[in-house]
């Protein structure tokens, strides 16, 4: 009998089985499936690789066996490859087999019912039914990946994230062993609902197999051909995190743009899986975007990959969607970036994922692509996850203010605050200088040297002022301030600044004059959250300063002294004389602070 199989069962080695087993004359191939085989493997596709392989095994069987194999029909054109989908190819494969008087063999049931509707016999081979992936034989309860590579061997990181070591498993691979699991691989993931081939390019190609991620790569994009294969190893909650009350809040009702930073295999991914499963369980809508989507979640949040290869079209589609929040895993490119951007200045509530070593990394990241005053509209909070934990967490708040290190009013600017989230300091400062955009770290080394110095020059004073009330402020290495009481001023300053310019020779440093009293609005400020009830104002200090007296500004304005409670917030009733004046600022656009006491 004549046989001609069409290219669904060459390339997945159905028709190599067929011939060990049944009686054959001859084969007939068309040279359609040779040009589109051709076609894929110049275009460094793994399926065209694995074509050529199984063409030649037929080759070889039919040589060993005294099977005639013939060549008919003439190379399809490029229009014909490009639509070989819309079954141009495929129509090609049937011709041939009418014209030679030969059964068609075929694995595509469409292509089986048509050549029947045509009067061309034809047989339909099953899909192999694979029981394990080779890939898998590889994996151990605590391997997180395993890396295969021709001639060299198998090596696998066994451990958890950020905890892990590399250990070869296997001793060297050859070739041939490789491209059989990568044909594997691509095979199930074709075959599989829960599988998908993610990206499939010249030289490497991504695949998602359940819950592997696998990536194939051959020359000339790599020196040898390659499989690195990547599975979660542990699925974890928000609970199971060493998270504070503080950032369980933040999360819940105020974060909406939140970075998750952290280096490869620190365990970003599985901390953005317990988030968006915690979002979910709030009934929050959440979708994610991947590439590839190897983030494992329950099925009720859909996953979004690249639409016609842009995450810019995929994020179009999730602005008609309208998700409460949106995963993005990871964001490389500027285009990531300005996605995530305008996904959150539209009201999504979204979660990123960057590679960074430090937390402030993964803000820099946005500096040159966004424009500063808009970044904290983008970001407000920071998580920094290291060994499969939360690391540090830092907040973003934008202000006007003289940046630490500078001393003259009129250099006041927009400045980005970076505090850490627990201890509320300070700890970068990101504004313009010059045509630079700078993130300055904010040192307290330094200003403890300071205070230290601060405390030796009213020594000095007080013996140069007997009785006389002072504090002094060092706001650099060259220049303090003097706070006097008012009545004082002039005699301290002399006729035409004689006194305080003999002070200043005797101290080595400038020295400004101002009012006592005045030193408490240049202390650092501690911003609150205003939160309204019905009846009570809530304002949120922070537990640090539990059971601490504290005095209540709105902007310059000292509003009234109180003492906080021993859950870190401060309530008025709205009307107290004092709810009254918290009220009345909010309404005049003045931000309220506390300066501890």
């Amino acid at each position: 009998m004549k046989y001609v199989p069409d290219t669904s069962v060459i390339v997945d080695g159905r028709f190599v089985d067929f011939l060990n087993i049944e009686e054959v004359e001859e084969v007939i191939i068309p040279e359609a499936i040779i040009g589109e085989v051709e076609h894929q493997a110049n275009s460094g596709l793994s399926i065209g690789f694995s074509g050529l392989s199984e063409l030649r095994r037929i080759r070889e069987i039919c040589e060993k066996r005294g099977i005639k194999l013939t060549f008919c029909g003439s190379r399809p054109e490029e229009w014909q490859i490009r639509r070989a989908k819309a079954g141009e190819i495929d129509n090609m494969i049937r011709e041939c087999a009418a014209q030679n008087g030969a059964i068609l063999v075929t694995g595509d049931y469409v292509q089986k019912s048509i050549a029947e509707v045509k009067g061309i016999p034809a047989i339909y081979l099953e899909a192999k039914k694979e029981i394990r992936m080779r890939i898998e034989d590889f994996f151990e309860p605590d391997i997180m990946s395993v890396h295969i590579k021709a001639g060299v061997g198998v090596f696998a990181k066994r451990g958890k994230p950020g905890e892990f070591k590399l250990e070869r498993i296997r001793e060297a691979i050859t070739p041939q062993e490789v491209e059989e699991i990568a044909y594997d691989i691509v095979e199930r993931a074709r075959r599989d609902d829960k599988s998908f081939i993610e990206m499939d390019m010249k030289g490497a190609t991504v695949v998602q197999l359940r819950e592997y991620r696998i990536a194939i790569t051959r020359p000339p994009f790599s020196d040898a051909m390659e499989i690195t294969a990547v599975r979660p190893i542990v699925k974890l909650r928000l609970e199971d995190y060493n998270i504070s009350k503080k950032l369980r809040r933040r999360i819940e009702e105020k974060a909406e743009g939140i970075l998750v930073s952290g280096s490869p295999g620190a365990g970003k991914s599985t901390f953005v899986q317990a988030i968006a499963e915690y979002y979910a369980s709030l009934n929050k809508i959440v979708k994610t975007m991947e590439k590839p989507r190897d983030l494992i979640l329950e099925d009720i949040i859909t996953q979004y990959t690249s639409l016609e290869g842009s995450m810019e079209k995929t994020g179009d589609i999730l602005l008609l969607v309208r998700p409460d929040y949106t995963i993005f895993d990871e964001m490389r490119t500027t285009n990531d970036f300005k996605v995530f951007t305008d996904l959150r200045l539209a009201g999504v509530g979204m979660v990123g994922v960057v590679h960074a070593t430090r937390a402030i990394d993964a803000m820099q990241r946005f500096i040159g692509r966004v424009e500063l005053g808009v970044i904290p509209q983008i970001v407000d909070t920071i998580i920094h996850i290291e060994k499969g934990d939360i690391k540090q967490v830092l907040t973003l708040r934008y202000t006007v203010k003289v940046p630490s290190g500078m001393h003259e009013e009129d250099l006041a600017r927009p400045v980005i605050e970076v505090r850490d989230l627990e201890s509320e300091s300070l700890l970068y400062e990101v504004y313009s200088f010059g045509e630079q955009i700078v993130v300055v770290p904010v040192s307290e080394e330094e200003k403890s040297v300071y205070k230290w110095a601060a405390k030796g020059l009213e020594d000095e004073l007080r013996k140069l002022f007997p009785g006389l009330r002072v504090k002094v402020k060092v706001v650099s290495e060259n220049r303090a301030i003097l706070y006097v009481p008012p009545s004082a001023i002039s005699s301290v300053i002399g006729k035409k600044g004689k006194r305080i310019a003999d002070v200043e020779s005797l101290v080595g440093m400038s020295l400004d004059v101002e009012p006592l009293g005045r030193e408490r609005v240049r202390e650092e400020r501690i911003e609150v959250e205003v939160e309204m009830k019905k009846k009570t104002i809530r304002l949120h200090v922070g537990e640090h300063l539990a059971h601490r007296k504290v005095s209540v500004f709105a902007d310059t304005q000292r509003l009234f002294d109180v003492t906080v409670s021993s859950q870190g917030f401060i309530n008025l009733r709205k009307s107290t004389a004092n709810g009254k004046k918290v009220i009345n600022a909010l309404k005049n656009g003045e931000r309220i602070y506390v300066i501890p006491l």
